[in-house]
């Protein structure tokens, strides 16, 4: 970090960068001009986290092995005079900064990357790695939230920072898993809030992303195994025809459940894989289905394995076959609280262009940010990553996956922006204006 360029709060000079407020007067935060101070910074580091964005991208590692990556991190902020924690499996971490004495607020970035071959032949930074890939942005979002430490860490220093800040640096969220690891370590005790940046190739670089309430799926996975005595396809009446009671349960599932639920919650199951029999004139004696259960209400998600159990015994005694289910928990849904989905607002406001913030669709994929947000208050928002004008349609786990890398700098205004609205803001009630002298104003 630079203490002194921060407590000098330098003016700003020449054009802003991509993703700066627009002109006039200069925003005040706890006394000081928010953004020439994040100008100054990032006319300094942007450079270098590019590089370590870059770097990190040419060496992913999968849920649970990043190792490489933790140690990058951990020196870079110890570097800065931090003092990173390791979680206890050896991957991920979390970091204070600022006074133990006021609110606490997380910022959570996911650190894994996904086992994909990396398709980007004509990049300098493609992975080195055999069929593992940042095909997720996850690069970004460390990158993103190391340069908001080392600004947050220059603003404590200065004596800026009225609380605490948490840097949450996140293991295995493909996997899934890493959020719970974090939070068994510790990682949520005193939170007030968490906030975390997830990339979106369909919005252009420069623009936020927001949605109060729910953004995010639950995501689990079923198995469903089907048994019968088997016997010839010429006398189903003398045994259980099994492919024709699974063949029911593959199909009256789906629309049993989606009448059990409010409609709002969209709680959806979908197979993917089928199987029973190898000829076709006998009956199996089993067969299983595989599939998945998505849902964006946090009642209903509790509430399905039992309703699942309930409906599945009484489709399969129908036919006089026996049913087992095993129901694996994937993550909760991501639903953002409104409070903090306006701090984001407020802070967006005044390091984005006024365009820059549009609201953005709920998705039924998983998102292990969802965990966090059954402890705290919090919200997660889409930061765009697409190069504005680009005919390019990329999408999230693809091997081509790529970002215009302006992206990382509005990132670290956001973050920095945020974290410092949320500690000044407090409990404010959603919806309002800023409190004149004790936020952004």
């Amino acid at each position: 970090g630079d203490p002194a360029a921060a407590s000098a709060a330098p003016s700003a000079s020449g054009p802003a960068p991509s993703g700066a407020a627009g002109a006039g007067a200069p925003v005040v935060l706890g006394g000081a001009a928010l953004q020439p101070q994040l100008d100054g910074f990032l006319a300094r580091h942007e450079g270098e986290l590019v590089a370590f964005r870059r770097d990190l991208h040419m060496h992913p590692e999968l849920g649970y092995s990043e190792h490489r990556t933790t140690r990058k991190i951990v020196d870079r902020l110890r570097a800065a005079g931090l003092k990173p924690q390791v979680l206890p499996r050896g991957t991920g971490l979390f970091c204070d900064i600022g006074p133990a004495d006021g609110g606490t607020v997380a910022l959570r970035a996911d650190i894994d990357a996904l086992p994909l071959q990396d398709e980007k032949e004509d990049a300098p930074y493609r992975s080195t790695v055999p069929g593992v890939a940042h095909a997720c942005g996850h690069d970004v979002h460390t990158t993103m939230l190391l340069g908001a430490g080392l600004f947050l860490a220059q603003q404590a220093e200065a004596g800026l920072l009225p609380g605490r800040v948490r840097l949450l640096f996140q293991p295995a969220e493909e996997v899934p898993g890493g959020a719970l690891d974090v939070m068994a370590a510790g990682g949520l005790v005193g939170v007030d809030r968490a906030f975390a940046l997830h990339c979106d190739p369909r919005i252009e670089v420069g623009q936020l992303g927001l949605r109060t309430g729910p953004i995010t799926a639950a995501c689990d996975k079923v198995y469903v195994k089907v048994t019968g005595p088997g016997g010839h396809t010429a006398r189903p009446h003398l045994t259980a025809d099994l492919v024709y009671a699974l063949a029911k349960i593959v199909t009256e599932l789906p629309s049993a459940l989606s009448r059990r639920v409010d409609p709002r919650s969209s709680l959806s199951l979908v197979w993917g894989r089928v199987s029973a029999g190898s000829v076709a004139n006998a009956i199996p004696d089993d067969g299983i289905a595989e599939g998945t259960v998505r849902c964006l209400d946090d009642q209903a998600w509790h509430a399905a394995p039992d309703m699942m159990k309930a409906l599945l015994q009484s489709v399969a005694s129908a036919y006089d076959v026996e049913a087992s289910l095993e129901y694996v928990r994937g993550v909760p849904p991501t639903v953002n609280e409104a409070t903090s989905v306006q701090m984001f607002r407020d802070a967006a406001a005044q390091v984005m262009d006024e365009e820059g913030v549009v609201p953005t669709p709920q998705s039924l994929g998983g998102e292990d940010f969802g965990w966090y947000l059954e402890a705290v208050p919090g919200a997660l928002a889409r930061l765009g990553v697409r190069a504005p004008g680009s005919p390019a349609e990329y999408d999230l786990h693809r091997g081509d996956f790529d970002v215009d890398e302006r992206c990382v700098a509005v990132g670290v205004r956001v973050l920095s922006a945020t974290a410092l609205t949320a500690l000044w803001e407090g409990g404010r009630p959603g919806g309002g204006e800023p409190i004149e002298g004790a936020a952004l104003t």
